[in-house]
Order: C-alpha cells, then structure tokens, then sequence
C-alpha cells in the first residue's frame, strides 16, 4: 500500500449529477413568436419567481421589448406544460417544458 495517499472520494451518483438540471425550466417558442423573439428555445432558472404559466409571462414580459409586445396580455398566447395544454394557472415545477405558441386555427 503506497504511503501518503488518502482515501478517494467517492464518485456522485449519477442523480446527483443531472439534479441540477432540473432546476431549469426548459422554454420553446414556436411561429410567430420564435420569429419575433428571434429564439426558438431557452432555459430559465427555476429559482425565479414562476409558480405558474402566468407567473412565467409575466417574468418573460419584465425583460423589455420585444418580450413585452409579443407576450403582452393583450396578445393572445396558448402554453403547453410537458407536452399537455396548460391554462395560466397551471403550477410549473423544476425540469418542466414549456412550449408558447400563438392559436393555431385550421379549416
């Protein structure tokens, strides 16, 4: 046994490694609003103020032009939480996606 040299530390598993990945919420702009933001994805640290999808615009619209206009509450935005619809209220959590769309109509 060599002399001097200590125990090794042991390695992080790997949920320690990825658990600080899931403090972001993971946000997509599709349409028009990924044209006017000129950005089709970001992260956001959860550590902001963001309970809900209203709580995240709002966030979104503090940051000044464009965000204000493009996301201003009188335009009319639809949100996707993980994949499902989502009304204003609906709580987010760490690791979430966010998708932000404008209405989609079809004929």
């Amino acid at each position: 046994m060599a002399r001097g040299l200590g125990r090794a530390e042991p390695r992080p598993s790997i949920a320690q490694l990825t658990a600080s990945e899931d403090t972001m919420i993971d946000i997509l702009y599709f349409a028009r609003l990924r044209e006017s933001l000129g950005l089709a994805r970001e992260q956001l640290d959860f550590s902001e103020k963001v309970a809900s999808i209203a709580d995240l615009l709002a966030h979104l619209r503090t940051r000044g032009e464009p965000w204000s206009t493009t996301l201003g509450e009188a335009e009319s935005v639809l949100a996707a939480v993980n994949q499902e619809i989502a009304r204003p209220d609906t709580p987010l959590k760490d690791g979430d996606e966010v998708a932000i769309f404008p209405p989609v109509t079809g004929g």
